[in-house]
């Protein structure tokens, strides 16, 4: 049943994550940040936001590779408005994902994309899901062989 249920894989190698690194944890903070990206039309994908500890919060999020270095630009100086302690781009990273449906009715699809990775030695740096789709972010020196791991473990 699972084989049936995962209709692809794919990756995408051009994108980059931004970190903002020790944000005020208070309300509005990612409202701000991200609607000074949306002004700019610069979409975003997978988002992480930390637990808040001792006042601050990190979040970190993926762009385009292409409008990395406005959002980048755009993010410092949101970062320096609100006190934050910085921004950290990363460009060598590649988003790899399962797509198909009814992943959030069967239990275990997650953890067989993970073990595959686990199986092939690759570390996962963030996790979106969706009633469709499990994406990773890994470095991007990793992305075929997490492809080929991937569908090894769900198409065969």
């Amino acid at each position: 049943m699972e084989k049936m249920l995962i209709s692809g894989v794919a990756k995408d190698t051009h994108v980059a994550r931004i970190s903002l690194l020790g944000l005020p944890d208070e309300p509005g903070i990612a409202f701000q940040a991200f609607s000074r990206l949306a002004s700019k039309n610069i979409n975003v994908d997978i988002i992480l936001q930390s637990i808040g500890r001792d006042g601050t919060k990190d979040i970190s999020f993926t762009v385009a590779e292409d409008c990395c270095e406005e959002a980048n630009e755009l993010m410092q100086e949101f970062v320096s408005s609100v006190g934050g302690k910085g921004v950290a781009l990363e460009k060598a990273v590649a988003k790899v994902s399962i797509v198909g449906a009814g992943m959030e009715t069967h239990a275990g699809v997650a953890a067989k994309m993970f073990e595959a990775l686990y199986g092939a030695h690759i570390n996962i740096r963030m996790i979106s899901t969706s009633e469709i789709k499990i994406s990773v972010l890994i470095n991007e020196e990793d992305a075929d062989k997490a492809v080929s791991a991937i569908h090894a473990m769900f198409i065969g």
